[in-house]
């Protein structure tokens, strides 16, 4: 072996440190390279139960796992490591090598030489240890075997693995185990054993070839993460090993800072918009409001933007922008025209900004004066200079039918906020000069639109300008010097020093009108530093002179409006400058300049085209106007039979693309667009083809749901769910496709489109798992693709229970009900079905519950009791004898509230007599189709119903005979049978009879017959037949035929035997007919006949004084009797007179204002019996009215006094008294002749006795019970009758009432006893006593008590003690103090007390006692 020489030492021999060098290197190389491979062994963790294996002795911890991670990543800088130590190893060999050069010597040969042997022998023994090792395995492993031939418990040679896959796809856990004899295999999931047959056909695959344990969870989803376990077990024992399954949601390809969860978690939430904007029709002068929901919160609030027409709007004084509880909101609190436009809301997400758009419309507000323009808009100032600027503003879409002819503008200066008229522009133009400002002041503008009908409402107000000289700013030059600092510079300041300034130059028109000609110039050069003014001056070209032009104050601005220039002259102007030193030169003149003529309107957009947009909008579009003049466009609409054209839009649109929002569905509309300029609107364009309002048409969406209905050996029957959106037109058909597992191409079912959402799959293979895709096409083409099914497993259905229903649907949603229905399933197991069982679930429970108590038979049913503003889920599960079979596909969740366009079958008879049902659905695509059906059980009966489809999508069908049912309410058979007899009745017409044969008595006794129909043509005919024969008008009998009012009446002037008979009226109009027969005769006419003669009687009676109101009574609440009547036809001179028994009442009252007359008895009694007249005269003549007030009418009076008596009764009260309980009721009268008392106890009446005492008064009726018992407990009723009435009152005297009562009775009583017999001071005891001294003072007072009360004395509130001259004596009731000689001492307030056990009293004196020789103090005062 020899080694390279060294540059420098050729020959010399290597050393030995760089041999050692490169072995250490490559063992440590070894070694990393087992420790790597050590640590990267990954494997489950297992759950010991009995015992453990050999290959579960070592678990890798955390750090284990981030060990091996990080050798795996620093993996690569050892690498650079080694490499570096190799260059360093290679420079000193080089270095070496340079420095001495020597051949091989002995030292070197014999160091080869034991290097080579120790390494034979290192060999040697690694080979006998590698045999040992290898003796040792085989000896294991034979030991091992015998082990396993003889039974043993389960132990797990291969584990679980832990598995993160993608939503979508298939993940197989397989293990190998050890045991004999077998162990029973069970797989879990959280713990949750794994049933396949408890899951859709296929979701799980369990398998066990010899030892090799495997689960196969097929097209995983978000809840197929978990925590999956397999147990093993047998006689021997058991074992187990779990994995975790992580099932990721593919969010984009994007990963790292890219990522969508890196997003999200930067950026905050996915922000989405759960409700749409609406378009806004706002109107001019009122508020509006814009609102968003969101469905998540946004973090930040103010990155949520508003804009309009692409511009950022802020919040302002008039304009809020909100957000509050996820809705994001946009308030105008004053809305102007300059509001229009296209608004769109955006909010940020980390998928990038959400957006959401609509039109705001204003429209007019309503004018002060009827017919009034609209108000002008976009009020803008231009070319502003120190006293002049020019202002233009867009006319107004609507002129409501009155040409403008002039335009009033106002000015507001500063913030006075009053509004002052300033000039006043022709109605041709929109833009206007505006001089004789004042430099330095702010100013803001509106306009007016004037026309032959009034003035419009004012314009929103302009901006605020401030007038100055804005050519200032480019004679200024900034200079920067320094770090940041700057110095202005004004050209002004280079001025030279000049008295009279030059000429202006240039002078030219910078804007040429119809009215007015604005003239520009340049300012002089040199202009000096005194400020300037100009003068002007014009000339008629050919005139040769030159005129002044005159100004109300000082031209300041090198601009200036000529507004009085004539027509059809031109002029030319020359001007000057003039300043505190003088007036310059004149300067050039100036070109020829002419008024131009009126401008003319730009002529309107080509090619305006309608198309189909949404329910209730359509697209329009058209060629623009290439006009440098041009605004935008106004938009007008109408619909098709209307000649009135209504604006849609009130602010110009820029662009040639205009949806047109808030149409009526199903109705047609015709458009057309004007353009917009400085002149004023343009001509109208061509109208559009009249386009009916529908929803545009595009491919469907999606079907979903798919389900499995029936399967064979070889066949499988596959449903699913219509698209969610049909884009407009009718559903042609459907493409299935299919997909075997075990393949990987998609194979297509059918290739002629399916009508139905059921399709029979043929030519499959038995036990294979198959998945179904579809598409559905309708007139605009093929949708798009759905996403795969369910896997179904091709496995012939042997179950006795029958299949799921399908086609689950909910129609006829209300706020509280719904109407649910299904059709039968196809498998119908071991017999045919019986009834469905249906289930419900509210969205976000997880709990099915049942709709009803038991099953129903039908295919629908109407589900009612909902909460209103919920959403529900149904399933619906058919059942046989076997029992319940499998649900259905549920349906999507339904929301229950009331649609307020929902419509509903109207049911009628239609002009010709036939029934009819109709419905109406506007909204309806063109291509839809209405299916009618009889209690949802197929199409109707061809042979007797007809139905038709008109354009607005009423559905009529014309000759019903069933009962069909409408939305709600089923029609019932008598609704049935009114529809059949109001056909018969059109059918067969009748002149309706309003009101038949008629009687009344006019006012001098003739008698009418009338009777009245419906209102008749004027060709209706009218015969009367009178015993038989057709009668005309003739003096003594008038008839009339109104047949506007439907009216015949016959007049008879004077009722006689004649007229006795039958009258008939035949009435006939057209092919309606009717006729009413009047029977007069036998005591009917006997009784008309004498009622027209006393009409007639009476009638001559009332041409004087009369009665109007005969004599009557009446009685008032306080049971007093007023006799009234009342005259009429009365005079000054008319006599009123009262009589009682032919003897004049002078009490009487007469009124002769009003006639009535009233005579008021206060108390009747029997004395007021008799008979009363009043009488009315005068020269006239005279009348009377007579009351007889004896026998009957009395008595009336009498019975109704009691009857209004015993109504006034108050309910019982029951009162304690000191002889026991009183029970008893006020009344306003009271008459023992015509009112009756009875009492009842227990419905047992009562007498007056011992204990029981009844009786009343004028205004009472009681009882009273003395010495009350228990036995007294009960109700009590008071019967009170007045002639044939009778009213009752009661109460119960039980309980707390007895209670009360009987308390308050012994009170009472009690206080009675002890006021008896307490001890009382009775008499004798003044209230001053005076007395000298040295005499006896004795006072006496009479005490009385039972028992005998105890007696002290008391002297100024303190006991007396009764020694030496004190003495007290008793006799019976007497009592006697002596104090002999008294002195002044004795003087003082003194007291008896007595006192006993019902109480005590004190009786006080006062003693008074005085010298000899003086006079008492109460002599004194006296």
């Amino acid at each position: 072996m020899t080694l390279p020489h060294s540059l420098g030492s050729a020959g010399d021999p290597r050393p030995a440190q760089t041999v050692e060098v490169h072995r250490l290197e490559h063992r440590q190389e070894e070694e990393r390279k087992e420790e790597r491979q050590h640590s990267l062994r990954m494997g489950s963790s297992v759950r010991r139960r009995t015992f453990r294996s050999s290959e579960e002795e070592h678990e890798f911890s955390t750090a284990d796992y981030a060990l091996a991670a990080a050798l795996a990543l620093t993996a690569s800088s050892e690498l650079s490591w080694e490499a570096q130590l190799r260059r360093q190893t290679s420079a000193v060999e080089l270095e070496e090598r340079g420095q001495k050069r020597v051949g091989f010597g002995n030292d070197w040969e014999r160091t080869e030489v034991a290097f080579l042997r120790t390494h034979r022998l290192l060999r040697q023994r690694r080979d006998w240890k590698m045999l040992r090792r290898r003796t040792e395995e085989k000896v294991q492993e034979a030991r091992e075997l015998r082990e396993l031939c003889s039974g043993r418990g389960p132990w797990f040679w291969i584990p679980l693995r832990s598995h993160a896959v993608w939503e979508h796809t298939t993940v197989l856990l397989t293990c190998t185990i050890q045991a004999s004899p077998p162990p029973q295999v069970t797989w879990y999931k959280n713990d949750t054993r794994i049933d396949p047959r408890l899951f859709p056909a296929g979701k799980y695959r369990i398998t066990n070839n010899y030892g090799l344990l495997s689960l196969e969870i097929r097209r995983c989803t978000i809840e197929d993460s978990a925590t999956y376990t397999v147990r093993v077990k047998n006689a021997y024992g058991q074992a187990s090993s779990f994995a975790k399954v992580l099932v990721r949601t593919y969010l984009g390809k994007d990963a790292g800072f890219d990522s969508e969860i890196f997003k999200r978690s930067m950026f905050g939430p996915n922000v989405e918009f759960t409700s749409v904007l609406k378009p806004v029709f706002a109107r001019e002068k009122e508020p509006f409001s814009l609102s968003c929901l969101f469905s998540e919160d946004v973090l930040d609030a103010e990155s949520i933007q508003w804009f309009r027409d692409g511009r950022l709007l802020r919040s302002s004084r008039r304009r809020k922008i909100l957000y509050t509880d996820r809705q994001a909101s946009l308030k105008v609190s004053c809305t102007y025209k300059e509001d229009e436009g296209l608004y769109m809301v955006r909010v940020p997400s980390p998928f990038g900004p959400r957006e959401q758009s609509t039109y705001v419309l204003v429209r007019d507000a309503e004018a002060e004066n009827p017919g009034a323009p609209g108000s002008p808009l976009n009020v803008r100032c231009l070319d502003v200079n120190r006293d002049c600027l020019i202002l233009t503003w867009a006319p107004p879409s609507d002129t409501r039918g009155h040409p403008i002819t002039a335009y009033s503008i106002e000015q507001c200066q500063g913030d006075s906020g009053e509004w002052v008229p300033c000039h006043e522009a022709p109605g041709g133009t929109c833009r206007c000069p505006i001089q004789g400002l004042v430099e330095g002041q702010r100013y803001r503008f509106r306009v007016r639109a004037i026309s032959r009908a009034g003035s419009s409402l004012p314009s929103k107000a302009s901006e605020v300008v401030v007038m100055g000289d804005h050519d200032a700013a480019r004679r200024q030059t900034e200079v920067p010097f320094d770090l940041g600092n700057k110095i202005t510079i004004s050209t002004d300041d280079f001025e030279e020093t000049v008295t009279i300034p030059s000429p202006p130059t240039n002078v030219h028109a910078s804007e040429i009108r119809e009215g007015y000609v604005v003239l520009a110039w340049e300012e002089p050069r040199p202009r000096g530093r005194a400020p300037l003014t100009y003068s002007l001056e014009k000339s008629v070209i050919g005139s040769g002179t030159w005129e002044a032009i005159t100004s109300e104050s000082p031209v300041k601005s090198p601009r200036f409006a000529l507004l009085d220039l004539e027509k059809g002259k031109s002029y030319v102007f020359r001007v000057r400058a003039m300043n505190r030193y003088g007036l310059s030169d004149p300067s050039e003149t100036s070109e020829p300049i002419a008024l131009r003529g009126k401008p003319a309107t730009l002529p309107p957009p080509a090619q305006v085209q309608a198309f189909r947009d949404t329910q209730t909008s359509v697209s329009l579009t058209w060629d623009p106007v290439k006009d440098p003049e041009l605004l935008g466009y106004y938009i007008y609409s109408r619909e098709v039979g209307s000649s009135e054209w209504q604006t849609v839009n009130n602010k110009p649109i820029q662009d040639t693309r205009f949806t047109v929002p808030g149409l009526r569905t199903g109705k047609e509309y015709e458009f057309c667009v004007r353009s917009v300029s400085e002149a004023g609107v343009g001509e109208s364009s061509a109208a559009t083809e009249p386009i009916r309002v529908k929803q545009a048409l595009a491919t469907p969406s999606a079907p979903y749901g798919f389900v499995l209905l029936n399967c064979g050996k070889n066949e499988m029957v596959i449903g699913w769910k219509p698209p969610k959106r049909r884009g407009g037109g009718k559903i042609l058909g459907y493409f299935l496709d299919q997909h075997d597992s075990e393949e990987l191409d998609w194979h297509a079912v059918n290739q002629q489109p399916i009508p139905t959402r059921v399709c029979k799959v043929s030519d499959l293979h038995e036990g294979h798992f198959y998945e179904f895709r579809a598409r559905a096409a309708n007139w605009a083409g093929v949708g798009e693709l759905s996403a795969p099914s369910s896997l179904f497993e091709c496995k012939e259905w042997t179950m006795p229970q029958p299949g799921p229903p399908y086609d689950v649907r909910a129609s006829e949603v209300r706020a509280t009900s719904l109407l649910l229905q299904w059709e039968p399933p196809l498998y119908t197991g071991a017999g045919p079905v019986t009834g469905y069982h249906i289930s419900v679930q509210e969205e976000g429970s997880e709990q099915w519950k049942p709709v009803t108590p038991g099953p129903i038979s039908g295919t629908h049913l109407r589900v009612s009791d909902l909460q209103p503003g919920k959403s529900y889920v149904f399933q619906v599960q058919a059942m046989n004898s076997a029992g319940l079979g499998q649900p259905s596909m549920p349906t999507d969740p339904v929301l229950l509230e009331d649609k307020p366009d929902a419509h509903e079958i109207e049911v009628g008879v239609d002009e010709e007599g036939f029934i009819y049902l109709a419905f109406e659905a506007p909204e309806a695509p063109d291509s839809s189709e209405f299916q009618w059906s009889k209690d949802y059980k197929g199409p109707l009966d061809p042979q007797r119903v007809k139905i038709e489809d008109e354009v607005n999508k009423w559905q009529r069908p014309t000759e019903l005979m069933m009962a069909p049912k409408k939305p709600r309410d089923p029609m019932l058979g008598e609704e049935l049978e009114r529809l059949k007899k109001l056909s018969h009745e059109i059918r067969n017409p009748v002149i309706k009879l309003i009101s038949g044969w008629n009687i009344d008595l006019l006012e001098r006794g003739e008698v009418r017959l009338w009777l009245e129909v419906e209102k008749l043509s004027p060709a209706a005919e009218l015969h009367l037949i009178f015993n038989k024969k057709e009668i005309f008008s003739s003096p003594n009998r008038k008839i009339n035929f109104e047949r506007e009012k439907g009216l015949v009446e016959v007049i008879i002037q004077n009722l006689s035997e004649e007229d006795k008979g039958s009258y008939t009226a035949q009435l006939q109009d057209g092919k309606a007919k009717n006729q009413i027969t009047l029977t007069l005769v036998d005591d009917d006419f006997d009784k008309l006949l004498r009622k027209a003669d006393a009409k007639r009687r009476d009638w001559k009676r009332k041409q004087g004084p009369y009665f109007e109101q005969p004599l009557q009574w009446k009685i008032t609440e306080d049971c007093q009797v007023q006799l009234t009547c009342k005259v009429t036809n009365t005079k000054k001179e008319t006599r009123f007179q009262w009589f009682f028994q032919r003897a004049e009442v002078p009490d009487g009252q007469y009124d002769p204002e009003t006639g009535t007359g009233l005579l008021c008895i206060e108390e009747l009694s029997k004395k007021d019996k008799g008979i009363y007249r009043a009488m009315v005269s005068d020269d006239r003549g005279e009348d009377d009215t007579i009351l007889d007030l004896t026998g009957d009418a009395l008595d009336a009076i009498f019975t109704e006094l009691g009857r209004i008596g015993a109504l006034s009764a108050t309910p019982l009260k029951i009162q304690g008294t000191e002889e026991g309980i009183r029970i008893f009721s006020k009344v306003k009268y009271y008459n023992m002749e015509y009112m009756k008392t009875t009492w009842f106890h227990k419905d047992k009446r009562l007498e007056s006795g011992d204990r029981m005492r009844v009786g009343t008064t004028l205004d009472e009726i009681w009882l009273h019970i003395l010495d009350p018992k228990d036995s007294d407990k009960g109700k009590y009723t008071l019967e009170i009758a007045a002639g044939k009435e009778a009213r009752q009152l009661s109460t119960d005297l039980s309980g707390q009432a007895f209670d009360d009562a009987m308390a308050e009775h012994q009170r009472l009583k009690a206080l009675a006893i002890i006021e008896k017999n307490r001890a009382k001071v009775v008499r004798g005891l003044p209230d001053v006593a005076t007395i000298m001294e040295d005499k006896t003072l004795c006072l006496t007072c009479v005490i009385s008590g039972d028992p005998t009360p105890e007696i002290s004395w008391l002297k100024n509130d303190q006991p007396v003690t009764f020694l030496d001259r004190y003495r007290m004596e008793v006799r019976g009731t007497e009592v006697t103090i002596t104090i002999e000689k008294v002195n002044s001492d004795d003087s003082g307030r003194y007291g008896v007390f007595v006192k006993n056990k019902y109480g005590s009293e004190t009786g006080q004196v006062t003693i008074s006692v005085f010298k000899h020789g003086d006079e008492p103090k109460e002599l004194k005062s006296m």
